[in-house]
């Protein structure tokens, strides 16, 4: 079900078990903006909870994805045909799906990506565009937060929501970084949220892809997940 986090903000829980489990968020400001796709295959799908929100997927003008991973990304194909606009994408992560740079053989994450850049493109019919640090989309500004990724990118909108991707998880109503096993680089991972907390400033909704959102505070419990790393 659909859940309104704010005016014009909503947290769509995308279904199945965790970690399989993950979240996406709709933002209407005028636009209307996807944060992140979940899976192919969810219950309830990314259609069913744009529909419980009042949207269809023609409705939407844009999409931005966190980073490259198939919980964030595979849902892309369930938008088509309907859904014709941009999707956003940290540039790093744009650049190993379009072969201009490789993740490392040698490394867990770096392999599977390689497996699954070819088994699991992102859909040749959308038009996809790379994101640097300090771009707006909108009225999101965009943070690079390498580390689960290289190209992790968090979107900051003006209305105080951060969508933090997989940057930080919930746990008990508070947050902390992911397990090493899903990330490239823990030691960045944790530079990049001591960072994010410094550069940031004030927002009130801390919207993450695993866990409950946090409704209130978000910036005061990501300065103290800084404080403790």
């Amino acid at each position: 079900m659909a859940r309104k986090l704010a005016d014009g903000a909503w947290y769509l829980d995308l279904g199945l078990i965790p970690p399989f489990a993950s979240n996406s968020f709709l933002v209407d400001d005028g636009d209307l903006t996807l944060v992140d796709a979940g899976l192919w295959w969810n219950e309830p799908s990314v259609r069913d909870e744009l529909a419980d929100a009042g949207y269809a997927v023609g409705d939407l003008d844009r999409v931005l994805i966190t980073h490259y991973d198939l919980d964030h990304v595979g849902g892309l194909k369930r938008l088509l045909p309907e859904f014709d606009g941009p999707v956003y994408l940290g540039r790093p992560d744009y650049d190993f799906l379009n072969h201009d740079s490789h993740p490392q053989w040698a490394h867990h994450k770096g392999l599977f990506h390689r497996v699954t850049r070819r088994l699991f493109p992102l859909p040749g019919e959308m038009d996809v565009r790379p994101v640097d640090d300090g771009d707006r989309v909108g009225k999101f500004t965009v943070y690079l937060t390498p580390g689960h990724n290289p190209g992790h990118a968090v979107y900051v909108h003006d209305s105080g929501v951060a969508f933090l991707g997989d940057l930080v998880w919930e746990d008990e109503g508070a947050l902390t970084p992911p397990f090493w096993l899903d990330s490239y680089d823990m030691r960045e991972l944790r530079e990049s949220i001591r960072d994010l907390a410094e550069r940031t400033g004030p927002f009130d909704i801390a919207a993450m892809a695993h866990g409950e959102p946090i409704r209130s505070g978000g910036d005061d419990a990501l300065l103290a997940l800084a404080e403790r790393l």
